[in-house]
């Protein structure tokens, strides 16, 4: 069957219009008002009649192809509540609803509302893959079209589920939205993007998911940083090193994402793997890795670590080697460190007077 496509202007992607598959019995009451509406031009009085069509006659096997084409008319006319009812009204989860699901997801953000987001991208991933997932080879052009339009409407409803955790404040709902990206999409690019914020509304269960994650998908670089972070603060050295070039193996070996702050997560997987080597006073890697990632890191408690974890790595490999240039490097980090706020304050305040005496500096 030809597609009749309708694009509607408040939005950028085209939204194919439902199929009408039933047949209109002009003999019957609810017949000639289907004939109606397929005749009328007027869009107020065609809204009129689909509205009173479904108030009359919420059973009928045309109902649902009514629904869906009030659902398009609410949607123009932004009235988002009424669109997402009508989509209720006229879901069945078939394969011929792929754009009824669409446009339910852009009613749900025009009402800004995370959880219709959640529910229809949902949907629409399942519709989707209704048309996309039977691996058969499309028998004409028209089936091919929709195959590709299928795919194109589940890496929306990706999209659309990753904007709106990052969107939301409230951790469950964060958690809601990356579950359910998870279960439709769990190697999708903004399964990535989503990772961070979503294993951190998971609180302590946020290390063992991130664990799931990193196993599930051996690109997600988001979650093996995740884990290098809870193995660092367990004190595990050889479980940071490991997460750590794991999430720069990810990085290096996928395609770039936009906004995907690549070169922020190579800086942090350098960081990782730096006080993984110092935490097993292997000095002369710590530093290499250290300094890679230190232009990156800017405040908090990462710079602060980096800087202290720099300035014990050149002072140790100084004294080893004899060399007093490392450390003064050494003295200069701790000058750093002690002049921020953190939980190494006053130690890298200490070892700056320390070393200033050991050197014979005022």
């Amino acid at each position: 069957m030809k597609r009749s496509v309708a694009i509607l202007a408040i939005f950028v992607f085209p939204l194919l219009a439902q199929r009408q598959n039933f047949t209109i019995n002009v003999g019957t009451p609810e017949g000639q008002q289907l004939q109606a509406i397929g005749q009328e031009t007027d869009d107020a009085k065609k809204i009129a009649l689909e509205e009173d069509f479904l108030s009359k006659y919420p059973k009928h096997e045309g109902a649902p192809w009514v629904a869906g084409q009030l659902e398009v008319a609410y949607l123009q006319q932004k009235q988002f509540d009424k669109a997402l009812d009508a989509a209720d009204k006229a879901y069945t989860g078939g394969p011929n609803e792929v754009d009824l699901c669409y446009n339910a997801i852009k009613a749900a953000e025009g009402k800004g509302d995370a959880e219709q987001v959640r529910k229809w991208a949902e949907r629409a991933a399942e519709t989707a893959q209704k048309v996309t997932g039977s691996g058969k080879t499309p028998a004409n052009d028209d089936e091919k079209a929709d195959m590709e339009h299928a795919k194109e409407v589940a890496t929306y409803a990706e999209y659309a589920i990753y904007a709106a955790a990052s969107k939301s404040r409230d951790p469950k709902e964060i958690s809601s939205l990356g579950e359910t990206l998870e279960k439709i999409s769990p190697k999708s690019q903004y399964m990535w993007l989503i990772t961070p914020r979503y294993l951190a509304s998971l609180g302590g269960k946020g290390c063992a998911e991130a664990g799931k994650l990193a196993a599930a998908d051996s690109k997600n670089a988001e979650a093996m940083l995740f884990e290098a972070d809870c193995n660092w603060r367990g004190n595990r050295a050889d479980a940071v090193r490991s997460s750590a070039n794991r999430a720069l193996e990810a990085l290096n070996g996928r395609p770039k994402v936009e906004g995907g702050n690549e070169a922020g997560k190579v800086a942090d997987a350098n960081f990782f793997l730096g006080v993984g080597d110092a935490m097993q006073q292997r000095w002369g890697p710590a530093i290499k890795s250290l300094r890679a990632s230190l232009p990156s890191l800017k405040g908090g408690t990462y710079e602060a670590t980096a800087l202290f974890d720099l300035g014990l790595a050149n002072y140790q490999f100084g004294k080893s080697i004899g060399d007093k240039g490392q450390i003064r490097e050494a003295l200069r980090y701790f000058e750093q460190c002690a002049a921020m706020k953190s939980n190494m304050q006053d130690q890298a305040s200490r070892n700056v007077v320390a070393i200033k005496k050991e050197l014979g500096l005022p």
